[in-house]
């Protein structure tokens, strides 16, 4: 595949907050520390003050990778991670059924990609490729689902716990499906067979979304941690307390939100008293504070101060952080430099800075990831037919429909011209008439706007009776339209990978690989 770059602002799709943070806006560089630069990145690594243990990481990593033979580049990695001068370069993304859209994808091809720039660029320091798996999540309804041409596969299941300690014994259906899109090609029986591995050999979500995704990157060195560990709650535990019982985090997201908000910017969280939930077996829910007795919503489950104190001393791993604090706790335990996330990733954690500030914890550099369109063959043989560039599939179907008619009718569609001069000729009248009778000006007035709107709407009949005339070209605009923005929307927020792996095999993840730019601030088109 080929690559042509273009700007986000040229697709239409990203928010106001991305874009300035993109264009580097004044206003928002409070709400981070580094620029999302080399030399932002270089500034990173010095100031990176990590206060985690390595060896419990390094431990935990070990043993959660002890049943899984994987590339020598990951065991080189996770061994890696236990010198001071290694750092990790994270994304996080929920456990998604069959990785669920591309942009899954897409993330973690950002990270590695970012991890291997900045080895090239500070040789004598290492970075390490993290994808952090969000296993205590629980909202099992966002994830439970793929779409496959243009068919969604669903995972029926009843849970009210952490996604990732969900068994897989009721995943049977739901690979069968998967496996029947796949077919019998050489890719889709590849796909298929590690699809199969991963569900059906693997006794819950998170170790089977390790095994999956361990086959599509390991060779590039990427480390899966599940973060639902007691070893590494453990060393979150003194900011559980201090939260919880102080209600920092809630104070602050709010005032920082308040600040965005006033400026014009949509926040994508909103914080709770306390930020955390009680997690254990099949259940995670808030825990909420009344009159210093805190409970666990929708269970008879309480504690006091003091009991809840010393539950957290034994159990941290039953303290679930939710989106708040969340990120605190990935910076507490890894020493990450920066964090590759979607849009909407990148505006919620310029809510958290405050918060990271008051817990004296580095706030890493905050990267939007790479976004990709994949132009296939035949969509890029209408598109050179109908004369349009790759950049104008980006525009609505209405707007390339009348540009094209426009540009291919023999017709004069646009009164422009004519509603100038009829607009002149009524000046003149409406001057005659205030000479007669200054009251008449308003009638003047008024039949200038009425003929106006009437020659707007004769000028749009031009154009529908035209269209009629070109309905096969019209029709080939919508169709490529559809298949490039799915649901009218990015093509990596709603196909899965199922689609790109049949037709392109493995050559798909290298061309991401070898095109992706982390650092070049612009959209990826992925061309044949």
């Amino acid at each position: 595949m080929k690559a042509k770059y273009i700007s986000y602002q040229d697709t239409h799709s990203f928010s106001k907050l991305v874009l300035d943070y993109v264009d580097d806006e004044e206003f928002l560089r409070p709400f981070y520390n580094f620029r999302p630069d080399m030399q932002g990145l270089k500034q990173a690594v010095a100031a990176r003050n990590f206060k985690g243990d390595r060896k419990i990481l390094v431990d935990v990593l070990t043993q959660q990778y002890q049943h899984l033979q994987t590339h020598q580049a990951v065991s080189q990695n996770i061994a890696l991670l236990a010198n001071e001068n290694t750092f990790t370069v994270t994304t996080g993304h929920q456990l998604n059924l069959f990785t669920g859209p591309l942009y899954f994808i897409y993330k973690i091809v950002t990270t590695i990609n970012l991890a291997i720039e900045l080895k090239m660029a500070n040789p004598e320091k290492n970075f390490v490729p993290v994808y952090w798996m969000a296993t205590e999540d629980h909202d099992f309804e966002e994830i439970n689902h793929v779409s496959v041409d243009e068919k969604n596969i669903s995972w029926i299941q009843q849970t009210n716990g952490a996604t990732g300690r969900l068994s897989t014994k009721t995943v049977v259906a739901a690979v069968t499906a998967y496996k029947g899109y796949l077919g019998i090609s050489k890719n889709g029986k590849k796909l298929a067979k590690l699809i199969e591995n991963a569900y059906l050999n693997n006794d819950n979500l998170a170790e089977a979304t390790r095994v999956l995704v361990n086959s599509l990157f390991e060779q590039y060195g990427l480390v899966i941690i599940n973060a639902d560990d007691a070893q590494l709650k453990k060393e979150f535990a003194p900011i559980i307390e201090r939260d919880i019982l102080g209600q920092h985090s809630s104070k602050l997201t709010e005032q920082t939100s308040e600040e965005l908000t006033k400026n014009g910017y949509k926040t994508q969280v909103n914080g709770r008293e306390i930020n955390f939930f009680y997690l254990i077996d099949n259940l995670r829910e808030r825990i909420i504070e009344k009159d210093g007795l805190y409970t666990v919503n929708h269970t008879d489950i309480s504690f006091t101060q003091a009991t809840l104190v010393k539950e957290i001393d034994e159990h941290p791993e039953r303290f679930s952080p939710n989106v708040i604090m969340r990120p605190l706790y990935q910076e507490v335990i890894l020493p990450n430099i920066a964090y590759i996330g979607g849009g909407a990733e990148v505006s919620y954690w310029m809510q958290l800075k405050a918060n990271f500030d008051y817990y004296q914890i580095d706030f890493p550099v905050l990267l939007l990831r790479n976004s990709a369109l994949l132009i296939d063959q035949r969509s890029a043989d209408n598109l050179h037919k109908l004369g349009f560039k790759f950049e104008d599939a980006f525009l609505s179907t209405e707007t390339l429909q009348k540009r094209w008619i426009n540009e291919n009718s023999e017709a004069n569609l646009n009164l422009a011209d004519e509603t100038r001069a009829i607009q002149a000729v009524f000046d003149q009248i409406k001057l005659h008439a205030f000479k007669i009778d200054k009251t008449l000006e308003s009638s003047a007035d008024s039949a200038k706007t009425k003929t106006s709107h009437l020659l707007a709407n004769l000028e749009k009949k031009l154009f529908r009776a035209e269209k009629r005339k070109h309905d096969v070209s019209l029709k080939q605009i919508e169709n490529v339209k559809n298949r490039l923005f799915p649901n009218g929307t990015l093509q990596e927020r709603v196909l899965n990978l199922a689609p790109m792996y049949v037709n392109y095999g493995d050559d798909f993840i290298a061309s991401l690989i070898e095109n992706f730019q982390p650092l070049g601030g612009d959209f990826t088109l992925l061309l044949p």
